[in-house]
């Protein structure tokens, strides 16, 4: 064997080694791809997922479907060989892993926020749903989580509604820090909570916040919701989570509490978050959602006004499944009633 076929045998190698090398190396990113979605008007093991207690409730037809996306999370790494994979893969998508994390952001602080975010978005989606329907809601001030391990965990829970803290009246969330700031050290700070109805009161002891020892704390996150007329929950598996439900959890529940199917039959799939006056704000990942979406079969899909760009980029033709621009709850539910009465009616779109 020649030295030029060895050098050349030798040279291969360590190119291949240094290529897997490379491709092995972590990079700042995070992946984006599609995730399942969940028909918000079916039943999860038996249940309804759309619960209500205190109203009628009306049969209906067709889905609401509830898109997700999975993205790598913030103490995962992603090798530049699968960067490089997802960046060729149309139905994929590759950001800056500082767009969505913060520097020593953990798993724990992510899955906080995001079950803080579902509950904010199901309280609100409620409330707009009901306002729709003319009802007038007062607002009130509830836990929106309990942290693991802190002092309120077994005593304070998700959807208590925060009557009274120390004998003071609670008005709203910055009541509840400023209240619990100022109870002695080794003093119990008293809760008085409305849940499942009844009134409870609940003593919980602050201790030393972790980020400042000189702030007290009893690990719990408060936020503004609504006092309803009767019960309305969203059974939604706890593993999804964040904001951008809002717009499909508020169709879902006007539609059961309204005779009649709103989408008439029809697989309809959708996204945004869903702000108190009804509007209809953008989210992330509308591509991988919208892939989603078509995979499962839907119709029609409801999109915010500020992802229409992006999400007309998907290349999609209307055989394959519509976009619908819904810059509010009503005007959604407005393109839903026509489109069950005329599924070739022309309806707001992108563009």
């Amino acid at each position: 064997m020649s030295r030029r076929t060895v050098s050349s045998i030798v040279a291969s190698v360590l190119l291949a080694v240094l290529f897997y090398v490379a491709a092995s190396m972590p990079v700042p990113y995070v992946t984006m791809s599609p995730g399942p979605t969940v028909d918000v008007l079916a039943e999860d093991r038996g249940e309804e997922i759309v619960e209500v207690k205190g109203h009628d409730r009306y049969p209906t037809e067709g889905r609401l479907e509830l898109t997700t996306i999975q993205i790598t999370g913030p103490t995962q790494e992603v090798h530049l060989g699968e960067a490089l994979t997802a960046w060729f893969d149309k139905s994929r998508a590759i950001y800056p892993r500082e767009a969505f994390y913060g520097p020593d952001e953990s798993e724990e602080d992510v899955d906080t926020q995001s079950a803080v975010q579902m509950v904010s978005s199901q309280d609100t989606a409620v409330a707009v749903a009901l306002t729709e329907l003319g009802y007038d809601l007062d607002k009130i001030t509830e836990v929106l989580a309990v942290t693991p391990d802190s002092p309120a965990e077994g005593e304070l829970e998700t959807r208590d509604q925060i009557v009274s803290v120390n004998g003071e009246r609670i008005r709203n969330a910055n009541d509840v820090s400023r209240i619990v700031r100022r109870t002695p050290e080794g003093d119990a700070a008293t809760f008085v909570v409305r849940r499942d109805g009844d009134e409870k009161t609940v003593r919980v002891v602050p201790e030393a916040s972790k980020d400042d020892r000189e702030v007290p704390m009893v690990g719990i996150v408060v936020g503004p919701s609504y006092d309803f007329p009767f019960d309305v929950s969203v059974n939604i598996d706890d593993r999804i989570g964040g904001p951008s439900a809002g717009l499909i959890f508020s169709l879902a529940v006007y539609d059961t509490l309204t005779p009649g199917g709103l989408t008439g039959g029809a697989a309809v799939a959708g996204t945004g978050t869903i702000d108190e006056d009804g509007s209809v704000g953008p989210i992330g990942g509308i591509q991988q959602k919208i892939v989603a979406a078509a995979d499962s079969g839907a119709e029609l899909f409801l999109v915010p006004p500020g992802n229409c760009r992006s999400a007309m980029a998907v290349g999609l033709d209307e055989e394959e499944m519509r976009l619908v621009k819904a810059p509010t709850m009503h005007s959604a539910v407005e393109s839903l009633q026509r489109y069950s009465k005329e599924p070739d009616v022309a309806l707001p779109k992108c563009g």
